[in-house]
Formats: C-alpha cells, structure tokens, sequence
C-alpha cells in the first residue's frame, strides 16, 4: 500500500486581488494566505505519512520578485525530505519555463517533469510510474497528453498534466485534450492541475483536478485544498478532499425586499454574516461579498449610501468575532419597489434625465460618439485592471455594451439625486 497528495494551483505569494486599499488583520491574513495554506499541505503530508506529493503545475505565480518565493518554498521541500517524502513537481502556464528567470537548486526529494519531452520517473519500491511534461511557455497549445507514454505494466501509471481539458471553466484552453484522451491512455489516476474547481471527471481510472489550494478572490469560493489518494494491491481504493485553506471565500447574497429602513438592511447583512460563519467557515477567516438584491423602495438610498453600508457591514463582520469574517466588497442590485412616474404624471427634473438617458442608445450618433470614447477609455486601462475587471460599468464597457451602460449609468445618477447628493 502507498498513499500520495495530489495539489496543484498553489500560486505561492500571487497578489490577491483587490487588496491594495484595505488594512487591518483580516487583509494581513489574506496577504499571506497562500503560504499559509502551503505550510498546511505539508503539515498534512507528514501527519498522514504519504509517500509522495504530485504538484500539478502552477505552484508559482509568475516570476518571483526576489528570492524569498524560491527560499520558502526549498525550506518547505527539506521538511518534507526529513519526513522521507518525495515531490513530483510539473511547471503550467504561470510557472513554465519562460516565466521563471530566477532559480534556485532543491533538495533531491524533488523530481521535476521536464519540458522537452514527457518524461517519466518510477518507484520499484512502490510500484509506481509518473508521467508528465511541463510547459516549456505560458502557451502550449498542444495536445501534450498524446505524446504521453504507454503505461508500464504491472506499476499503477499516474499521469501528471497541467491542462484546461478543453476550456473547462472558461480558462484559457492550455494543453488542450479530450476526457477520451485521457482515460483511454491506460493510466490509473491523472492528476490535472489548471481549473481551479476541485472535480472527479471520471473514476477508474480517476480523472481528477484537485482544485487550488487557497481561494484567492470572490470567484474562488468554498473549500480549497488536495486530494488524499490510497492505493493498495495496485488499485485505487480511497480518493478523498483534504483541506489546507486559512482564508474561505463566499458569495451573500441577501435580499431586502422586506427591508423599510437602512437599518434592517443592516441587521439582515449582520445575519447573513453570522449564519456564514457558523455554515461554512469551519473555523477559517471567512472572505465575504455581499449582493443585496431584490425590488426595495429603498433602491435610491441603498445606491446613494454605498460607502456606508460597506463599512456597516464590515463593522458587523468584525462583531462577529476576531479573525472570524471580513467584507470584500458590498454590491448593490436592487431594483426599484415601482418604475417612477409610470403613470405619465408629476415627471420632474430627475425623471425626464431618465428618460433621455433610455432615448441616448437609439440615437446613432450619440451612440458612435460614446462607442468610441468609451473604447479609448477601455484601451488606456492598465493590462492588469481589464483582466481583474468585476465592476458591471467597467464589464459592460470592456464589451461594448453601451444599452447597458446607459442603464447603469441612468439607475446610478437616478439613486444620487433623489437622495439628494449630486
């Protein structure tokens, strides 16, 4: 019998997103999650005396900016070394070959793919067989899994492949491949690293991404970790989650269409918070993004308070108890409880703005105009702003849907000046 780890994803020191503005405890955590969740994975790798771990691509972010990423990471290696631990390290597209200019030597437990050829390393001991390639660039659009080797007999054959299997999740289609390519391969277990989303796309053999090890920002929500993986006799007999996150990321979305004053937007906020924390945290920094949804007829309050609801709301994270939640950002989607002046009568000021502003998109030269300065303001946007891009104004005018961003705009300026702060 062995047993091995399988992760992937890791991202040791990537930014997270989105924290550049913020302080406190909370942001602090946030800042060294993915360390953190690292030093979890090795503490549960010696705790549950694996034989080996398989990083499945991507255990880097990108270039480091100093040394310090490459020193962490050789010192986690010699603490799993003296725990008599191999590692089977394959580089993706955020570590391949290219994108990594500083290197440092490891320790010799660890074993890496390299990016030529698919190469393979075998354990008589334990009867096993890795395959694997890593990625020579950031785009390897080949079908890697082809040129993979025949499964050596009577040795259980993992195959090590850093992949988006076609697009999966709306990631970037690197080392494209079928889920026939893989499971007519004739190997045991793949361990597929890319898509963040921990799956099991087939079992026996396995097919199966592990998932990242830390969520990083408000898509990567719930449980992260690695997969625990036993063999015996040469088969597979047990394939379970182990989690490794310090910081658990989840969407509220609250609806407030019973809410008559700010003040039980509040209280609904304040226990969403706390039924999150006891539900899902179990026990971890719980990173939350609020949606308040729903028709309220404090719609045009809600939008003109923006800034004070998001620091009611972080005060209430903050009640619920030390290092228990924090609030990343709070987004406003209500709708008005009634459509204003549909009878015709009384329309004032702000009502005919609504109008002309519903009348802008069937204007074709208005529309030309704002088509074009809209994409010179989309072009003068940092690389790194379009690519984190979540604001639905910045989303619609990233695509061109300027309907959109007329009705944005419109529902925004309407809530400021009927609360009075335009």
């Amino acid at each position: 019998m062995f047993r091995f780890i399988h992760t992937a994803d890791i991202h040791l020191d990537s930014p997270l997103r989105g924290l550049a503005r913020h302080e406190g405890g909370a942001v602090q955590r946030l800042r060294s999650a993915t360390r953190e969740a690292f030093d979890n994975l090795v503490t549960l790798a010696i705790d549950e005396q694996v034989d080996f771990v398989v990083i499945a691509g991507d255990l880097y972010d990108g270039d480091w900016r100093d040394f310090h990423t490459g020193l962490y990471f050789a010192s986690r290696m010699s603490r799993l070394a003296g725990a008599g631990i191999k590692v089977y390290l394959l580089h993706g597209n955020h570590d391949a070959e290219s994108q990594i200019t500083r290197r440092l030597s490891l320790p010799d437990n660890v074993k890496v793919f390299g990016a030529r050829r698919p190469q393979s390393y075998v354990d008589e001991t334990l009867r096993v067989a890795l395959h694997g390639q890593s990625f020579r660039q950031r785009d390897v659009t080949d079908n890697l899994a082809r040129a993979y080797p025949e499964p050596i007999p009577d040795l259980f054959n993992i195959g090590v492949l850093h992949t988006a299997l076609g697009g999966m999740g709306g990631h970037e289609n690197y080392a494209p491949c079928s889920l026939d390519d893989l499971v007519s391969k004739g190997y045991d277990y793949w361990a597929l690293g890319h898509v963040h989303a921990a799956q099991v796309l087939h079992e026996h053999p396995h097919v199966v991404f592990a998932g990242n090890l830390q969520g990083r920002h408000a898509r990567e929500t719930g449980p992260k970790g690695a997969r625990l993986v036993t063999v015996e006799d040469g088969q597979l007999s047990e394939c379970t989650m182990l989690y490794a996150d310090v910081v658990r990321w989840t969407a509220l979305p609250i609806a407030v269409d019973e809410c008559r004053r700010e003040a039980d937007v509040v209280d609904a906020i304040r226990q969403a918070i706390e039924r999150a924390v006891v539900d899902e945290s179990e026990g971890r920094l719980l990173a939350c993004r609020i949606e308040l949804g729903g028709r309220s007829p404090l719609h045009a309050e809600l939008l003109a308070s923006s800034e004070h609801l998001l620091a009611q709301a972080r005060a209430a994270a903050l009640a619920a108890g030390e290092d228990a939640a924090w609030v990343e950002k709070l987004v406003i989607s209500t709708r008005p409880a009634s459509a204003a002046g549909a009878d015709g009568e009384g329309l004032d000021a702000i009502d005919e703005l609504r109008s002309l502003l519903a009348e802008a998109v069937d204007d074709p030269d208005l529309v030309r105009r704002l088509d074009e300065d809209v994409l010179d303001m989309v072009r003068k946007l940092p690389i790194e702003v379009r690519r984190e891009a979540e604001d639905p104004l910045l989303l619609a005018a990233m695509d061109g849907d300027l309907e959109k961003l007329l009705t944005e705009v419109s529902a925004y300026l309407h809530a400021r000046l009927s609360a009075g702060a335009l």
